[in-house]
């Protein structure tokens, strides 16, 4: 089994910490719920992008699910135990699932650039076959990346410290436990994750959103406003995901005191801003959400 750290503060403290994360737990599901419930109800919205919002919404759900409760059950005791088979599953659940969010964060960018710069043929290229494809995609690719990473992390012996510096089981601290030089399973790892499904995508996300922000701002006259605006947010809703993930995952694995913080926003934070940026800044969703 593995011995989860979490926080080491007072219980008063930790008291305090619990009721701040339990009403943003609770925040996540309220706000990612009543999207997926308007997007589903109001016919206005049953267009692709707001299709792919509900399938984000959705891993927004599952991924703080996955991660606050444990987050929540740690601040109530000094120390939790997880057992090897439990840690192991957390861990291929919860990069599956952020995967999956990753990838319908640039299916997402993928369908804004069809919109701005194919108007006309939108529809048609984007119907509901190709966007179920892209939301099957994208969970595909969420599936591969952590499959990678549990068959790296497998084989590895586990025979000295079981301490993890961190509230759930994840891939950097456990990885820093096995009884064996980790240096090239490390850089595997770090080329997977970091390198790969993080900071490339988010290059070629901002990349994207740079040549659409043009072309907006160039070409487009009717509806100029809603589409900076759509842009602007999925903009927001990219850079809160990915800084603290390129923070956590694309460096060697050591440890920093910023770490659980980061960690924390990661698994924690982004799945309540999301639904914030997305709503907040989206006329035709508040006004569908009034309706509804």
């Amino acid at each position: 089994e593995f011995v989860l750290l979490g926080f080491n503060h007072s219980l008063k403290i930790q008291q305090f910490l619990f009721m701040i994360f339990f009403i943003v737990y609770l925040m996540t599901c309220l706000g990612n719920i009543t999207i997926l419930i308007t997007i589903m109800t109001d016919y206005h919205l049953h267009t692709p992008m707001y299709f792919f919002l509900a399938k984000l919404a959705l891993t927004d759900i599952t991924e703080s699910s996955l991660n606050t409760p444990i987050l929540l059950l740690g601040l109530l005791s000094q120390n939790k135990t997880v057992p090897f088979k439990e840690c192991i599953l957390h861990m291929f659940f919860f990069p599956f699932i952020g995967g999956a969010h990753i990838f319908l964060l640039a299916v997402m960018a993928g369908d804004r650039y069809v919109a701005i710069h194919k108007p006309l043929q939108y529809l048609t290229i984007m119907n509901r076959k190709v966007c179920v494809g892209l939301v099957a995609g994208s969970w595909a690719g969420g599936f591969i990346h952590s499959a990678t990473q549990i068959a790296l992390l497998l084989p590895l012996p586990y025979c000295g410290p079981n301490t993890l510096d961190n509230f759930h089981c994840d891939v950097p601290q456990v990885l820093k436990v096995a009884c064996i030089d980790t240096y090239l399973t490390e850089l595997l790892m770090v080329s997977n994750g970091g390198l790969l499904l993080i900071i490339i995508i988010f290059v070629l996300l901002l990349i994207s959103y740079t040549v659409i922000l043009v072309k907006i701002r160039r070409q487009v006259t009717k509806g100029k406003h809603k589409a900076l605006s759509t842009c602007i947010a999925q903009i927001m809703a990219i850079s809160i995901t990915f800084i603290p993930g390129i923070f956590i995952y694309a460096r060697p694995f050591k440890t920093f005191e910023l770490d659980k913080v980061a960690s924390i926003f990661f698994t924690v934070l982004v799945p309540v801003l999301n639904p914030m940026v997305y709503t907040l800044r989206n006329t035709k969703m508040k006004k569908a959400i009034r309706r509804v």
